[in-house]
């Protein structure tokens, strides 16, 4: 058993919570009971997620995509009231993290993908590592575009989305980031990545991929940002003693 606060500043100093501007509110985001045993840890807090948490009986959900985001609306009615209803109901803590998991140099997203991936991390292109969010390293050996597709498909059990770009040959040298961060394509491209890794497409970066000459794969959002909420929740009840279940609900985006 740990109490509820500290977990919470554990969680917000490995991650460095503070020095990120995000758009939701990184850590704690609705309060619930003040000791926590069981952690349950999902992608999203959806309420498939928070019926499974009620059902295993968890005292905190921990996730990536929380509440609260910018620009959202602010009334709780719908199905944000269902879902705030439901932890509050039933003394469930809801703890979030959002770019600051992203870009965690050990259990971030983009550090998961890449170890499950075998993809020698080199750097950061846009900060340093742990604090930028757009990655860039090396296969282990080079490799064409379809191998690296079916890679990534048996990896993640999910089937990519690959747009080629006829002018690249053989590739090494890798770009990425997980999630919504298609329009990273650029800065990738600039760096000198020949393909670039993220989780979802948009109209637009099929021709940017093919004019300027570098391959991207959408590997899925949800598919892409597995493992660093899974790697914290591990980490959490190794330091802690605590109970940890991951739950994958899922989804083809």
């Amino acid at each position: 058993m740990i109490y509820r606060d500290q977990l919470v500043a554990a969680c917000d100093h490995q991650l460095r919570a503070a020095q990120f501007k995000d758009f939701t509110i990184n850590g704690l985001q609705v309060a619930g009971t003040d000791c926590v045993k069981r952690v349950m840890t999902g992608v999203t807090a959806c309420q498939a997620l928070l019926d499974e948490a009620v059902a295993w009986k968890a005292d905190m959900v921990l996730v990536h995509h929380g509440y609260f985001w910018k620009n959202e609306p602010v009334a709780i009615t719908g199905m944000k009231q269902k879902r705030i209803k439901t932890l509050l109901d039933h003394g469930i803590n809801l703890l979030a993290y959002h770019l600051p998991l992203d870009a965690h140099a050990e259990l971030g997203n983009n550090a998961e993908l890449a170890r499950r991936l075998g993809w020698k991390v080199e750097g950061c292109i846009d900060g340093e590592l742990g604090e930028g969010l757009l990655w860039s390293g090396r296969l282990t050996q080079p490799s064409s575009i379809h191998v690296l597709a079916a890679q990534i498909s048996q990896s993640l059990q999910r089937e990519p989305l690959m747009i080629e770009a006829p002018q690249v040959g053989e590739i090494e040298r890798i770009a990425w980031c997980t999630g919504g961060a298609q329009d990273m394509i650029a800065s990738a491209y600039e760096a000198g990545a020949q393909v670039f890794v993220s989780g979802e497409i948009s109209e637009r970066t099929t021709h940017l991929a093919r004019e300027m000459g570098i391959h991207y794969i959408a590997a899925g959002h949800h598919a892409t940002e597995r493992y660093g909420i899974q790697a914290l929740g591990e980490w959490l009840a190794d330091e802690y003693a605590i109970e940890h279940r991951f739950v994958d609900i899922d989804n083809p985006a």
